[in-house]
């Protein structure tokens, strides 16, 4: 089974987007492994490359040893939030040391919008090209988070739903297992 790493782009204590990807987790059972990411990290800065904290270099590792990165984010302001963007500079650093490289990646989000996070991942593709991964192109999901959207168990409730969920999840265990 493929080892996910699993980066949620907020810090949130009842955030949305990890209710989703536990959501995506339970949905996706056996067919994909998730391992989450700690992404409360310092904020970039190039100086502490000298004695890098510990907390970055485990995220290296982290995506390194996956198969794949599903990302799940929020929208802040028609943006990628802070500690997303600040976990892909770290991980994509030092220069020659690009953690990102070739790592097969999915995006999905979820916002209380209509329009979900799709601003949000139309960014992050443009920087996950620039650090050499491979983004998942499609099906693109922008999941609009609403107060029935999961079961007290924290599952989808919508048959519906879990159909839709359950083509993007196919389609991310094929982009990781692809030849």
């Amino acid at each position: 089974m493929p080892k996910i790493a699993v980066l949620i782009g907020s810090l949130r204590r009842d955030s949305i987007n990890k209710k989703y990807a536990h959501a995506l987790e339970k949905l996706a059972g056996d067919r994909l492994d998730f391992h989450y990411l700690d992404v409360d990290l310092p904020l970039y800065n190039e100086d502490l490359w000298e004695n890098p904290p510990e907390k970055v270099v485990q995220l290296k590792a982290d995506i390194e040893a996956a198969d794949g990165v599903l990302i799940v984010t929020p929208e802040y302001n028609r943006s990628v939030p802070p500690c997303t963007k600040n976990a892909i500079d770290w991980a994509s650093r030092p220069y020659g040391h690009n953690s990102w490289k070739g790592k097969p990646v999915a995006i999905t989000g979820a916002s209380p919008g209509r329009q979900g996070t799709a601003v949000s991942q139309s960014q992050l593709r443009s920087t996950l090209v620039i650090c050499e991964t491979v983004v998942m192109g499609g099906p693109e999901v922008y999941m609009t988070f609403t107060p029935d959207l999961l079961t007290d168990d924290g599952t989808f409730a919508s048959e519906g739903t879990q159909k839709f969920l359950n083509g993007f999840i196919d389609a991310f265990v094929r982009w990781v297992e692809r030849p």
